[in-house]
C-alpha cells in the first residue's frame, strides 16, 4: 500500500558516462544534471515499486530540480527520496542527492501510476499514425 512518507535510497558512483562531458550536456568532467535526474527517478520508482498492484508501473510527468554542486568521476552520489503526497494515481516525491561534501541536487519529482500493457500499447501505436 502506497504511503506518504514512504522513502527510498539508491548510491552510485560517479563513472566517466556519467559526465557532462560524455552526456553532452556540457563540457567538463564532472556528474551530470540529466545523469542525476536519472539516479532521482530512479530511486523514486523503485521505492514504491513493490507497492503497486500486478501490470502497474509509474512514470516519471514533472521535475523541478536545482543542481547545486559539482561532483567528480569517482565520487559516491547518494539520493534520498520521500513520497510526500498520494492524489489518486499521482505520485509527488522529496528528491535530493549528497556527495560526501553535502548536498548537490534537491527538489521535488511527479509520477503517475500507469498500467504498463495498456501505457506501452498506447505508445507503440504512434508508429502507425
Amino acid at each position: 500500500m502506497l504511503k506518504e512518507g514512504m522513502t527510498g535510497k539508491h548510491e552510485i558512483v560517479v563513472t566517466e558516462e556519467m559526465t557532462a562531458k560524455h552526456a553532452g550536456s556540457g563540457t567538463l568532467e564532472v556528474f551530470a544534471t540529466p545523469a542525476m535526474i536519472a539516479l532521482m527517478e530512479q530511486t523514486a520508482w523503485k521505492s514504491v515499486a513493490d507497492e503497486l498492484e500486478e501490470g502497474c508501473a509509474t512514470v516519471g510527468t514533472a521535475l523541478n530540480i536545482r543542481h547545486t554542486a559539482a561532483t567528480p568521476v569517482g565520487m559516491k552520489v547518494t539520493c534520498e527520496t520521500k513520497l510526500l503526497q498520494v492524489q489518486g494515481r499521482v505520485l509527488t516525491f522529496e528528491v535530493k542527492a549528497y556527495d560526501a561534501c553535502g548536498l548537490i541536487g534537491e527538489g521535488t519529482h511527479e509520477r503517475v501510476i500507469i498500467q504498463e500493457k495498456r501505457f506501452q500499447e498506447k505508445a507503440d501505436a504512434k508508429i502507425n499514425m
